[in-house]
């Protein structure tokens, strides 16, 4: 692939998309630069990557073929304003600020751009995201090819309509920290059992990966590894029928429901 990539805002989103990047040799480290008016955040992104970060937004805009928006919502219009009149139709824009849609970024950038409405989440930082991500209709399948790439750099990505991404934030953006309550829940509960508070950290947390990474390598539905967990009368199947009892599928569901709903609120404020 091998563009510049720019990034507007050095935070540790932007920091953890660059890693991804360089690691599968998307870029080189001179293809990579941010724009941050943070010094901290600028010598974190350099050290993080090796790669420039300078105060200059207009420099970045100017040097990238790939513009990525990784500003907080909050301050994503006041950052766009003063670029505004560089941005061209040379630039694919992917914009990570969560709760503006398209048509919104069009506003600001114009409805001529390439722009791509991204929802990595925070597993990002260590190369697991679960990410979904939509394009306005001036960018092509082309762009959508090379968004694609990005994002499987850093874990999964599924392109997606734009009604469907207030639903990937409600399960996959909010969701590691529905799965870190899980974790704690666990080593609570051996803790509770006599076991040492680091072990069974320890064993929570490796549990609940060794459990996704069978799902994601055999292919197996989870039902059906549940049930091979699950033996007649034993300890497993107790388990599952006190979480049925206390209601543990319905209040996933529906918290994955109320952050969906939350996501298109802010969305339409």
């Amino acid at each position: 692939m091998k563009h510049v990539v720019g990034f507007l805002g050095a935070g540790q989103m932007a920091q953890a998309l660059a890693r991804g990047f360089l690691a599968k040799d998307l870029v080189g480290v001179d293809q990579l630069l941010a724009g941050d008016p943070s010094p901290a955040s600028r010598s974190a992104f350099t050290d993080a990557t090796g790669a420039r970060a300078i105060d200059d937004n207009l420099e970045v805009v100017r040097e990238a073929e790939i513009l990525v928006l990784a500003v907080k919502p909050q301050y994503l219009a006041s950052a766009v304003e003063s670029v505004r009149s560089v941005i061209t139709e040379n630039h694919l824009v992917l914009s990570i600020a969560a709760g503006v849609p398209l048509a919104r970024l069009e506003e600001l950038l114009g409805n001529d751009r390439r722009i791509v409405r991204i929802m990595p989440n925070t597993a990002c930082l260590v190369g697991a995201s679960a990410s979904g991500y939509c394009l306005n209709a001036t960018a092509s399948d082309e762009d959508a090819a090379t968004v694609g790439q990005l994002l499987e750099s850093v874990g999964v990505a599924f392109r997606l309509p734009e009604s469907l991404l207030d639903a990937v934030t409600g399960l996959s953006g909010s969701g590691p920290a529905y799965v870190y309550l899980l974790i704690e829940a666990l080593a609570d509960g051996g803790v509770r059992m006599g076991l040492p508070r680091d072990v069974a950290l320890s064993l929570a947390a490796q549990t609940v990966r060794g459990a996704a990474t069978m799902v994601q390598e055999t292919g197996t539905h989870p039902g059906q590894l549940k049930d091979a967990v699950a033996s007649p009368g034993g300890t497993t199947i107790e388990g599952l029928a006190t979480l049925e009892a206390h209601g543990f599928r319905s209040a996933l569901i529906e918290a994955v429901t109320a952050a969906t709903e939350r996501s298109r609120e802010l969305a339409n404020r």
